[in-house]
């Protein structure tokens, strides 16, 4: 992985593709390539480092062509460098391909090439995939889309790849297995790309592959077929929905906290047409049809990765309290390598917010073999996991660039709200109990927007820890999952270490990482848990640590054992993890520009992560 940017039409492709790979950026990469057929012959340039490093070099030494591949890599096999750089080429110098996903077999491959007297110069799994298709080209008699599926067929493992070769100068063929593509039709010309941000300024109609298709284009147009079936497959084009507007920064110094002050914003979003704050009910029409069989499992597995997983545990809290369902919150990559206790009579929701996590993309699959539900959360219409399920929520909170979940998780919690006070409303919630917690999550926008007006306030916080080397967060109840994510986002873009815990939970071990050196984050709503969180605070001052107090009501105990204390507006109680996450996520984000960190694309990570 992780972008893939490519286009077939008559102008010259360079501007095209360098602003692609910009556009791509935000997914996490560490080089990047690009390859152009001119005139019947392929010319590439690679590079390490950033896009920028790239266009340098391009200017120095120039290459034109209608015809061309561009990739970002972000490095599964072999370090980052100018040779493991994508594209990658066959030994003839002909066959050029992009990549994302990994070839497990590589190794076998790679050896039974090399018996035939192939060299191989890079550390990738993709060298080893294109002299595949090289072999098979010149020794079978195939086109070279037969060649490319016929190499395909002998993968194991997942890709999203594009690929031409000078002897069928006017052909590009990709296809995907496991990592998405998306096919740009715009008049006289294609483009093809791993998510839509790099079309959408050029067309808005675009085709999302499923799984095991196969595209060619030439001359004549584009054609799809399914490599299983072998039929040609007749898609209709969509239109992509949101803006160019939404994927550039505009007046923020960065994506990630453009995004955090769009939650104003997406929260509502989410919500709209959803909540009826009169009668206090929620209406999830993707879910609809299936709502009795949901409501009626014997069991609920959430199913996710990362930030997703720590929306997964709020969910977990709020559905088991209103609709006494038992809910298991599963990593993905666990729940799919184990046998877990599903059948017709489980619902398994998996959440991600691309839609093409590879490990939620498999768990949802591996359940549905065993003929549970599955409702996907996601936030990208057209992805592989609203396509794959049986029936879900789109969350709407727009493009997400930057790497760190923001708006994104926010937008999650808030579907599991809703999702949680419909099986309420629906038991035995009362219609008072109801009416106030919708108001609440109805209202919630302007409670962010007064956080986001404090934002100054959490920069001195930040201010006066910034050269702390390790936190700890701090939270009980649907607390616990906000101070895990709160420590996922400190880690993920200041590279401080942190970790969250259960309040109660510190003093069984953590504790004994305790000293005036610590910040320990507290999250202390004025709800049924108040009064045992404060114990907690007291344990965490006899130690000596620094104590950053989040809550939404001050007390003389509090202003009294904290040094800092980051206020949050008082409402429902139940909305308190979503208020506290955005102050957390700002705590973060100042910090990581006081230590002069990269924002929006951290250092080894990816934005959608499509391998295992």
């Amino acid at each position: 992985m992780c972008g893939i940017i490519s286009y077939y039409g008559k102008r010259d492709s360079v501007p095209f593709l360098i602003n692609g790979l910009r556009r791509l950026e935000y997914r996490g990469y560490d080089s990047a390539g690009i390859a152009l057929m001119k005139d019947g012959s392929i010319e590439a340039v690679k590079k390490a480092g950033k896009v920028d490093e790239l266009e340098k070099k391009l200017k120095e030494s120039p290459i034109k062509g209608s015809i061309g591949i561009a990739h970002t890599r972000w490095a599964t096999h072999g370090e980052p460098s100018d040779i493991n750089a994508h594209p990658h080429k066959d030994k003839t110098g002909k066959i050029f391909l992009i990549h994302n996903g990994i070839i497990e077999n590589y190794s076998t491959i790679k050896e039974v090439l090399t018996r035939k007297g192939f060299q191989f110069k890079s550390q990738t799994d993709t060298e080893a995939l294109v002299n595949l298709i090289s072999d098979i080209y010149y020794a079978d008699g195939l086109n070279f889309e037969q060649a490319v599926e016929a190499a395909l067929n002998q993968v194991v493992g997942t890709y999203g790849i594009v690929a031409f070769c000078s002897d069928e100068p006017n052909k590009l063929v990709a296809a995907r297995h496991g990592s998405p593509l998306v096919l740009g039709v715009g008049k006289d010309e294609y483009f093809i790309a791993s998510d839509a941000s790099p079309i959408v300024e050029h067309t808005r109609n675009v085709i999302y592959l499923d799984e095991g298709e196969i595209i060619t284009i030439n001359e004549k147009g584009h054609s799809i077929r399914s490599m299983k079936d072998d039929v040609i497959v007749n898609k209709e084009t969509t239109e992509i929905e949101f803006s160019i507007e939404e994927i550039e920064k505009g007046e923020f110094p960065h994506f990630m906290l453009k995004e955090i002050y769009e939650q104003v914003f997406t929260i509502k979003d989410t919500m709209r047409g959803r909540i009826n704050p009169i009668d206090g009910t929620a209406h999830l029409g993707g879910i609809e049809h299936q709502m009795s069989r949901i409501q009626n499992a014997h069991r609920i597995y959430i199913t996710a990765c990362g930030t997703s997983w720590h929306a997964g545990l709020i969910g977990k809290y709020l559905i088991e309290e209103y609709a006494g369902i038992p809910v298991h919150v599963e990593y993905a990559s666990e729940f799919r390598y184990r046998k877990p206790i599903v059948d017709s009579n489980t619902v398994v929701i998996g959440i991600s917010q691309s839609g093409e996590t590879a490990d939620t993309l498999a768990a949802i699959r591996k359940a549905k073999d065993f003929g549970a539900l599955t409702v996907g959360i996601c936030n990208v219409v057209g992805s592989s996991v609203a396509r794959e399920t049986d029936c879900g929520i789109y969350t709407h909170a727009g493009p997400e660039i930057g790497v760190a979940s923001t708006k994104a998780f926010t937008s999650q919690v808030t579907v599991l709200f809703l999702l949680s006070l419909c099986f309420g409303r629906n038991k035995n919630l009362s219609s008072q109990t109801g009416k106030k917690y919708a108001t609440a999550l109805f209202n919630i926008g302007e409670h962010v927007k007064t956080i986001l007006d404090g934002s100054d306030s959490i920069l001195e916080v930040a201010k006066s820890t910034v050269k702390a080397d390790n936190f700890l967060y701090l939270g009980r109840g649907l607390n616990f999952p906000v101070a895990l994510e709160g420590a996922l986002k400190l880690k993920e873009i200041s590279y401080i270490h942190a970790e969250g815990y259960p309040a109660a939970e510190m003093k069984h071990g953590p504790i004994a990482l305790i000293d005036e050196k610590m910040p320990v984050v507290c999250l202390a709503p004025h709800d049924k848990t108040f009064q045992k969180v404060l114990s907690n605070i007291q344990e965490v001052k006899a130690r000596k640590g620094v104590i950053i107090t989040v809550t939404d009501k001050r007390t003389p105990e509090l202003e009294k054992i904290s040094d800092y204390i980051i206020d949050v507006p008082s409402t429902h109680p139940k909305v308190f993890p979503i208020l506290s996450s955005v102050s957390l996520q700002l705590l973060a984000y100042h910090l990581a520009v006081l230590r002069d960190c990269d924002i929006d694309q951290p250092r080894n990570l990816a934005k959608s992560v499509t391998v295992e």
